[in-house]
């Protein structure tokens, strides 16, 4: 029962596939092909998808050079892991800071695309789409960097648990959204204490270099100001509690508008209740979060296989983090991509309607942003109403994702194995996978 190397049957699935899933000439040169449009819209295409990596990674990176490093000496957005691909980006030389940037996310996602090759070519075939439906974005922000990793790590966690969950430690400590994946993983799997412990090593190791790199410098501790710098946040325009006072700008409710944040460098809402909302989003969040692990433990209580428990648990606890969350921004649509992937290596047929709706919400995407962006700035009906679709539809998705962990809780059948159709147990993960 291995998940790598197995041949590719055809299935119902994916029925006009047959011919280009075997076919690794098709599957790479498309790869090629989806990079290159995906740079070159970056490049010459209508809006400014480049901003971050040109100006605010450079500028981070300078100044690392420069002595003042983020995360070390004054307090950062990002986890402090996030510095080693936005300082390697200088390996060539400030002008070609660009172009290196482009160099590792594309070799990042060529990584995982051969892992996930030898693992599920349909999945492969889905990636593609996907990227090239959610456009510039998927290539030129932190996450894609974590994106990768978090599907090499979903897709090492059968047969090298240890490794899976280093990787998925170390894309925390890059963005903090692959922690939905770990707290899965504790929740579904019996070996819950030994991968925490991994976890754990790796985190104390990224801490103590941190606390090291800053008493030499003479600074206090900012390992940990990530939390803060994002708890301060106001309600960005493109998270979906921002909707009503988006509707609100449209039709020109008084002390209702867009605003750009200098000092967090977005665009968020305000008007009437906003600082409101915004202080309880948090508290909700971990609301939200905590009942969706409580599902997991109840599917996993009654017996429920943790091939079954862990993807739909993973994909609702990363929409639950964008959905439920008072920051918005087009590449969260990306996260998506990991825990689908999984989905459908595991369970191709019944994954279906998860695939579907993530490349309807990554099409959605790349229509407001980068093209219509402005039109999202000035609040134009037409663009308000695209972006609320999107944002409905990451609650339809999360729906399928809660109801499919509520109907594994009900049955208690365990997963089945996706080639010979025999249950999938906690003995493929045994500790002999370590090695």
């Amino acid at each position: 029962m291995r998940i790598y190397d197995e041949p590719h049957r055809a299935t119902d699935a994916w029925p006009a596939w047959p011919v280009l899933r075997h076919s690794l000439a098709a599957l790479w040169s498309t790869f090629v092909l989806v990079h290159l449009l995906l740079i070159t819209l970056a490049l010459f295409g209508p809006g400014y998808p480049l901003g971050d990596v040109e100006v605010v990674y450079r500028r981070w990176a300078e100044n690392a050079m420069a002595g003042n490093i983020a995360g070390i000496t004054e307090n950062f957005v990002y986890p402090l892991l996030a510095l080693v691909p936005i300082v390697g980006a200088l390996a060539l030389d400030g002008p070609a800071y660009l172009g290196t940037w482009f160099v590792l996310a594309t070799g990042m996602n060529a990584g995982a695309f051969f892992v996930l090759v030898r693992s599920h070519r349909p999945a492969a075939w889905w990636w593609l789409i996907f990227l090239a439906l959610l456009g510039p974005i998927a290539l030129l922000r932190i996450d894609a960097v974590t994106v990768p990793l978090g599907i090499v790590a979903l897709l090492w966690l059968r047969r090298r648990p240890l490794w899976g969950t280093v990787l998925l430690t170390i894309a925390t400590w890059i963005k903090i959204w692959p922690v939905a994946a770990l707290a899965a993983l504790f929740v579904a799997s019996k070996l819950r204490w030994r991968m925490l412990g991994v976890a754990a090593v790796v985190t104390a190791a990224v801490v103590a270099v941190a606390g090291a790199l800053s008493l030499s410098r003479g600074s206090s501790l900012h390992v940990l100001s990530f939390v803060g710098e994002q708890a301060g946040r106001g309600i960005q325009i493109e998270s979906p509690i921002a909707v009503p006072w988006l509707w609100q700008a449209v039709l020109n409710v008084p002390g209702s508008f867009i605003y750009y944040d200098q000092q967090i460098l977005t665009f968020q809402v305000a008007g009437a209740g906003t600082a409101a909302a915004s202080a309880a989003m948090t508290p909700l969040l971990a609301l939200a979060a905590a009942t969706v692990l409580l599902l997991g433990v109840r599917a996993q209580r009654r017996g429920v296989g943790w091939l079954a428990v862990f993807p739909p648990l993973t994909l609702a606890l990363t929409v639950t983090l964008i959905a439920v969350n008072k920051v918005g921004s087009p590449q969260f649509i990306s996260w998506l991509a990991a825990p689908i992937i999984l989905g459908l290596v595991l369970n191709e047929r019944g994954w279906r309607t998860a695939a579907l709706l993530g490349l309807a919400l990554a099409a959605l995407t790349q229509l407001v942003y980068p093209y219509l962006y402005d039109w999202l700035l000035v609040a134009h009906p037409l663009m308000i109403l695209v972006l609320t679709m999107r944002n409905l539809l990451e609650f339809v998705l999360l729906g399928w994702a809660l109801f499919t962990l509520h109907r594994l809780g009900r049955s208690g059948q365990p997963a089945r194995d996706r080639f010979t159709e025999r249950p999938l147990t906690e003995k493929s993960l045994t500790m002999k996978s370590l090695t």
